[in-house]
């Protein structure tokens, strides 16, 4: 690295160190009159009520208007009654916008504003390195300090960081009422464009004990595979959520290849929070919601509260009784047939790595 480019980067880290001072953050919070939440006061209890945020992607002005907005939709979430606020999939890249003239180039993909800042050799997670410290002060300063201030919990989503092994993953955070972070959930399951991007995948499926229940918070695509809820199940999750920011046209049909089907085969009640809106090339839609068994929903249609809509700003709100899953449970019971997995499915993973490494699947 020349002289120039050290210069550079130092002014570059410099400004972001500005942009995300914990302080400010905490300053912006500060500013609004909050009333602390009495809602998690009756926890534990068989009963909980859960806000499934539907929240749009933009690019944000800076801190201010991100922590704003952040705000606003925990707000209004505690308002509704919920104990527990789930933000979905993507929460963090609102922040891309720290990256200076990235709104210039907004029309188009994110590839392409890449290559046209610093060139097409770099790859996009090394985009989300340089500005992960940033991200990552204003993104714990925020959901930390709402947590702790509105007395709920919360479920970030997810953001793009860098983690203590220098390498990016799609990560999420779970925060308590006094603000302390309970627990951290890597993606285990990427898109093929989170692969080409240059994302690590996560190896492990976190089953949290806490007042709310037993929970489990996978993301996205980790829904797609029925391993995913069978591994949170035998660990004991009574609840599954899962922020997703699904990058395609909407349509009904498709969005039930995930969250839905999993509900079901597993006998857990889910929260789907979803992304919307058009950002840099890519289109997210769906439908956040709160899913039961058929049988535990009003309209036996497996779902508890749904979004009206699948490309707008929504909050949807609704309980969870944990007395009446168990009941449910306990007259259906699920027969697992572990020693048929015992003999197939290890032998049987091993063969699907065997061929990966080898470049044939």
């Amino acid at each position: 690295m020349g002289m120039k480019d050290w210069c550079k980067e130092k002014l570059f880290n410099s400004f972001l160190m500005i942009k995300s001072r914990p302080s400010l953050v905490s300053r912006i919070i500060g500013e609004k009159r909050i009333t602390r939440s009495d809602n998690c006061d009756r926890l534990p209890s068989p009963r909980i009520r859960v806000a499934a945020v539907q929240m749009k992607l933009h690019l944000v002005k800076g801190a201010r208007e991100y922590v704003e907005k952040l705000y606003e939709l925990t707000r209004r979430s505690v308002e509704e009654g919920a104990q527990l606020v789930v933000f979905p999939e993507y929460s963090g890249t609102h922040l891309l916008s720290l990256i200076p003239g990235i709104e210039k180039m907004a029309s188009g993909t994110i590839e392409e504003a890449i290559s046209q800042m610093v060139g097409e050799e770099v790859r996009v997670s090394e985009v989300f390195r340089s500005i992960s410290p940033a991200v990552k002060r204003i993104y714990e300063t925020a959901f930390s300090t709402l947590a702790r201030r509105f007395g709920v919990y919360i479920i970030t989503g997810s953001a793009i960081l860098e983690d203590d092994d220098k390498r990016m993953y799609n990560m999420l955070y779970f925060y308590g009422p006094d603000g302390r972070l309970i627990s951290r959930q890597k993606k285990v399951h990427l898109v093929q464009l989170e692969s080409k991007w240059g994302f690590a995948t996560g190896n492990d499926i976190q089953v949290v004990d806490t007042p709310l229940g037993r929970l489990a918070f996978p993301i996205c695509m980790d829904a797609t595979y029925f391993e995913t809820f069978r591994i949170a199940l035998l660990k004991g999750a009574d609840l599954v959520i899962i922020p997703s920011a699904n990058s395609e046209e909407y349509y009904f049909w498709r969005t039930m290849r995930g969250i839905w089907p999993r509900v079901q085969e597993s006998q857990v009640y889910g929260v789907g929070a979803n992304m919307v809106g058009h950002f840099m090339g890519i289109t997210f839609t769906g439908r956040s919601c709160l899913l039961a068994p058929l049988e535990l929903t009003p309209n036996q249609d497996g779902f508890i509260a749904r979004a009206k809509t699948f490309d707008s700003e929504e909050i949807v709100v609704g309980e969870f009784d944990y007395e009446r899953l168990h009941a449910f449970r306990r007259k259906n019971p699920l027969e697992f047939n572990e020693d048929l997995y015992a003999k197939y499915l290890p032998s049987l993973y091993e063969e699907a790595q065997a061929r990966r490494n080898a470049g044939e699947i």
